[in-house]
């Protein structure tokens, strides 16, 4: 099974893009970030024309999450149970696909360090992890899939002096990201690329995708029940070329069945 992620960056100026990336990556599961979109304006025609069931939870403005499917979508859920204030935000959708439950999440950017939404980052990181002791082990079989904003490690950007002082780097956002790994999910990336310069997002600005200027801050987590079942992983740097580029690139990884 191919599962996949990506940060579309609107998917109504990306929509061919998707469409010819989904007929040669050929993904069974697609968790999309970014939609900038109203679940009433959500594609679902494009998609099914293609063969693939889906789920969007999105509100027209700078978020919107979705989960694209060819091996059956069933038990969806958006968002977080009994959210309130900011955590209503559509940043987050989960179903089943394939006998894995998958959920796609756009983690806050944070903007700042001193600014409110990188407190709201951070409680938004507690939330998921909260959902995810509430909900499973690590025995079941899952992946959390999406760009997390958050840079885990020094290998992960271009420069560490360039991005010194701010966010997606901090030691409290790659806290939150060790917590899920030590909870029991596997960074699929990592596990079958350990060597650093490998990056999924690259500013449109300075031609910084040119200069290799990039961060890896998209990613698929799996439990550890089915890490073992990963055959390969990939950045799609393909996908960040061409016309109307989005400005991530989507992450790849097969499951052995």
């Amino acid at each position: 099974m191919r599962i996949a992620t990506w940060n579309v960056n609107s998917l109504k100026a990306r929509i061919s893009r998707v469409e010819e990336w989904l007929a040669y990556a050929k993904p069974n599961v697609l968790c999309m970030q970014e939609t900038k979109l109203a679940d009433a304006d959500f594609p679902s025609g494009a998609f099914e024309s293609l063969g693939y069931d889906w789920v969007h939870h999105g509100d027209g403005r700078w978020n919107g999450v979705a989960i694209l499917s060819n091996v059956g979508l069933d038990d969806a859920t958006r968002g977080f149970a009994d959210a309130e204030g900011e955590m209503l935000e559509p940043r987050s959708v989960t179903a089943t696909c394939g006998g894995v439950r998958v959920t796609s999440v756009y983690v806050p950017n944070g903007r700042a360090l001193d600014n409110d939404h990188y407190q709201f980052k951070l409680a938004w990181f507690k939330r998921l992890q909260g959902e995810l002791v509430l909900n499973h082990t690590p025995d079941d079989p899952i992946a959390i899939c999406g760009d997390f904003n958050v840079a885990p490690t020094d290998i992960d950007v271009w420069s560490t002096k360039f991005f010194e002082g701010s966010t997606h780097v901090s030691e409290p956002e790659r806290a939150a990201m060790r917590e899920l790994e030590d909870w029991g999910l596997v960074d699929v990336f990592r596990l079958k690329h350990p060597e650093p310069d490998l990056y999924t997002f690259w500013d449109y600005r300075g031609g910084d995708f040119h200069k290799h200027h990039g961060m890896r801050i998209d990613m698929i987590y799996v439990s550890k029940a089915i890490a073992d079942r990963v055959s390969f992983a990939i950045v799609d740097r393909q996908a960040r070329k061409g016309e109307k580029p989005s400005d991530h690139a989507p992450v790849i990884c097969d499951l052995t069945l």
